[in-house]
């Protein structure tokens, strides 16, 4: 209703006669594009840079900000609402609409086409004006984008054309593809990247230049007039082509260093140097190494460490590469706040380079401690404290240990409308981070990053009042490395987790002994295995317009344990094995994971997608998966129109009374899709915070693999599918401190995975949003910290 009437009231009130205002800006593209390469070339033209009159931002579909300038400004409002919501943040004056700058945007969007390859485009617009109130639109020819024939080289310099030939498979140029002036600009940057990465330390960008030739002799009957046929060519079916040569000349001056190859000479590494400290201080200590000269203050730092993540070598030629990977590989450490490599010409010799790597320290340990308060959908308020100790240079190595304390508690509301104890939990973990491979064997290893070897342990306790007690004690030893910029392993080729279970009296006899498969799953166990996580993320400058994340990971239980366990019964003759003595099964089984994300990025929206499949396998003696591998569905992170843990397995509903109490359902498989769609709404606070909407669709369920007596319908079966896949809407607020994010969702079902009164379950048509108990049994509220994905 707010909305209606200031989108009543209008903008145009204070206008002068001779003013109007611009409510509408679009591009029209005609071409023979693909309709992807004209969706991209439309975005490009609607940048800032290009259409330099833009009209007023919306807010819910209304010029809000248009109209409190005015009210700011004509009205005079003051009071303590109006200086609170009439602050400089809030306020945006109307864009009055200047058909000058319509003919410089049209001028910029011709020069930014030509440099594209479109070099006969034409840009004209429309400015139908109703009411004070200007649409602009611009019409765009873009005519037939130029495609590049042949590419030839012209280098004298027979070394560095090597090079470059090497290199040439990697080019950005690419015969018959479109010719692109920014194709052009990065291949200078990349070649210039090459040839200096070969050892030409001084090789300089102006060196390379290129040479365009538009005209394609073929397609002209008159050699001495081409151009009168130019517009028959361009209307034809044939794409006009262009011929690149790529020219690398060598500088005029012969004794120019520009084109001479250079070689490392001294390298000098200061690992506790100070921010303006000269490297020339006579109060340095200075040790020498295999490869280094160490000049320090303090002996922070064995050699040996800074001679395995120092990738420069005496004698070697300089390199773009291994400096880049020094300096990744030093930071890798956590030990340095600031790294800073530098080259200078050595004295007495030409063509030679002394490196200086210039360290500084950050703090050798780091206390923390953070405080949780949340609610949700099963608790009235959940409070966590965790305390932590980092070490970043145990023993002078590099070896980082990390300490964490945690608890937490849950509280609800009974029906007395009473505080009580729902749930508590609190544990203590530990982990010792090696900058190498801990291996018995030598490994070749990347030399991007720093491989790392993981020792962790660790104990947790959950205790559910008057249901159950968790007691898991962790142990794993595993290793970290990145394959490249994106790509990265976590391999654990031994896990050992001890859970323990005491379950409430009540709770066993009238819950979990009523279902074979919650007895199972809530017995003690060993879980042993191997592990291994593959991430792929390339959020970087590289990607804003488009970034994945893909993460998929593979655990195995009770492999090497049961290797332990017959090896026990042989030593013993068949009398006892690890099971027999321990008194706790070993769980077998197999558990895979799957998550890909895909994000659009727009000047001030997004559009955000994840894809997920989990299938977890018993084996051998073990049919049911631990209670704590078992895969859930719903809650703020998963499906939000439905509660945690209360979706599936398949179509089965629990509408027992404790499952409303106990809502926990569990499967050995999860299908799980969602697409949201984020867009800014208000900048608050001077721009520290922002206020940002999220529109949403959520689907998917979890199944068993096998059938479960006591659960109809919770079995998968690929036929089912559609019609037991949940389906879910809504939307959400998110308070955007750049550090962290605090997010309100809501959710309601569009389609749930059981039959309601439509066979089909499609639930929309089932919707009472006017009955507040409808409301509250189906519309689900769900708070949390952070983007759900």
């Amino acid at each position: 209703m707010v909305c209606l009437l200031l989108s009543a009231c209008s903008n145009t009130r204070y206008l002068q006669k001779d003013q109007n205002l611009l409510i509408k800006t679009g591009v029209e593209i005609t071409g023979k594009l693909p309709s992807t390469e004209k969706t991209d070339l439309k975005n490009d033209l609607n940048s800032r840079s290009l259409m330099l009159q833009q009209p007023n931002q919306k807010v819910a579909g209304t010029r809000l900000k248009v109209w409190l300038y005015n009210q700011k400004t004509y009205k005079k409002k003051s009071n303590w609402f109006w200086n609170l919501a009439l602050s400089e943040r809030n306020l945006q004056a109307p864009v009055i609409y200047d058909s000058l700058k319509t003919k410089e945007s049209a001028a910029r969007m011709v020069s930014y086409l030509n440099n594209q390859g479109y070099f006969y485009a034409t840009v004209g617009y429309r400015d139908p004006t109703k009411g004070q109130k200007t649409s602009l639109t611009y019409e765009v020819n873009t005519g037939k984008n130029f495609v590049i024939k042949k590419i030839t080289y012209d280098i004298p310099d027979t070394a560095i054309a090597r090079v470059v030939k090497e290199g040439e498979r990697f080019s950005l140029l690419h015969v018959n593809a479109s010719y692109k002036a920014s194709d052009i600009s990065s291949e200078r940057e990349r070649l210039m990247r090459l040839i200096r990465d070969a050892g030409y330390y001084k090789f300089n960008r102006d060196l390379i230049s290129f040479t365009v030739d538009t005209l394609n002799k073929s397609l002209f009957v008159d050699p001495l007039n081409p151009f009168e046929v130019m517009p028959s060519v361009l209307s034809s079916d044939l794409r006009p082509t262009l011929d690149v040569e790529v020219v690398i000349k060598n500088p005029e001056d012969s004794a120019n260093d520009l084109t001479k190859l250079f070689y490392i000479n001294d390298i000098y590494v200061f690992p506790d140097i100070l921010l303006q400290e000269s490297v020339n201080d006579s109060t340095f200590t200075t040790t020498n190494s295999r490869f280094l000269t160490i000049k320090y203050h303090q002996n922070i730092i064995r050699p040996r460490v800074l001679t395995r993540a120092i990738q420069l070598r005496p004698g070697a030629r300089y390199s773009t590469e291994e400096y880049n990977n020094t300096v990744n590989r030093l930071f890798d450490l956590n030990i340095w706040q600031f790294v800073n490599v530098q080259y200078k010409d050595a004295k007495d010799t030409v063509q030679k380079l002394d490196a200086y790597i210039q360290l500084t320290p950050r703090k050798k340990q780091e206390l923390s401690a953070n405080i949780d308060l949340t609610t949700g959908s099963q608790y009235f308020l959940g409070s966590g404290v965790s305390l932590g100790y980092r070490h970043f240079n145990l023993n002078r190595a590099a070896n980082e240990l990390h300490i964490t304390l945690k608890g937490g508690l849950e509280v609800i509301r009974n029906e007395d409308n009473k505080f009580e104890m729902q749930a508590q939990e609190y544990g203590l973990n530990a982990d010792l981070v090696l900058p190498r491979f801990i291996l018995p064997f030598r490994v070749r290893q990347n030399n991007r990053s720093t491989s790392k070897t993981r020792i962790s342990a660790g104990f947790n306790n959950l205790r559910r009042i008057d249901r159950f007690n968790i007691r898991t004690v962790n142990g794993a030893f595993g290793y970290e490395w990145r394959e490249s910029l994106y790509k990265s392993w976590n391999l654990k080729p031994f896990t050992l987790n001890y859970v323990g279970v005491s379950l409430n009296p009540t709770f066993k006899a009238d819950v979990v002994d009523q279902n074979p498969y919650l007895q199972r799953s809530f017995e003690p166990a060993f879980i042993g295995g191997e592990a291994v996580t593959y991430t792929f993320a390339n959020n970087d400058i590289f990607h804003k317009k488009q970034n994945t994340f893909f993460r998929i990971n593979a655990e195995e239980s009770g492999l090497w344990l049961e290797g332990v366990n017959s090896l026990l019964n042989w030593t013993t003759n068949g009398r006892e094995n690890l099971e027999t003595l321990s008194k706790v099964t070993i769980s077998q089984f197999v558990r895979l994971e799957a998550d890909y994300r895909h994000y659009w990025n727009y000047a001030k929206s997004s559009v955000a997608t994840r894809a997920y499949a989990g299938l977890g396998i018993p084996y051998g003696k073990s049919d049911v998966l631990p209670y704590i591998r078992q895969f859930t569905s719903g809650g703020p992170n998963s499906i939000r129109a439905w509660r945690l843990r209360t979706l599936g397995p398949g179509s089965f509903v629990d509408t027992t009374e404790t499952a409303q109490l106990f809502p926990d359902q569990t499967g050995d498989m999860k299908l799980e899709g969602n697409v949201e769609y984020r867009f800014d709404l208000l900048r608050l606070f001077g721009g520290s915070m922002y206020l940002k909407g999220a529109t949403f669709l959520d689907f998917g369920n979890i199944w068993m693999l096998k059938k479960d007596t006591l659960r109809d319908g919770a079995e998968f079966q690929f036929k089912n599918l559609y019609r037991q896949m949940a389906i879910g809407t809504g939307a959400g607020l998110r308070l955007d401190f750049s550090y962290f994010v605090i997010r309100l969702d809501w959710g309601i079902p569009l389609k749930k995975p059981y039959p309601t009164q439509n066979k089909s379950g499609w639930y929309i048509g089932e919707w009472m949003l006017g009955d507040s108990r409808w409301r509250r049994d189906n519309i689900i509220w769900n708070v949390a910290i952070g983007y759900p994905f």
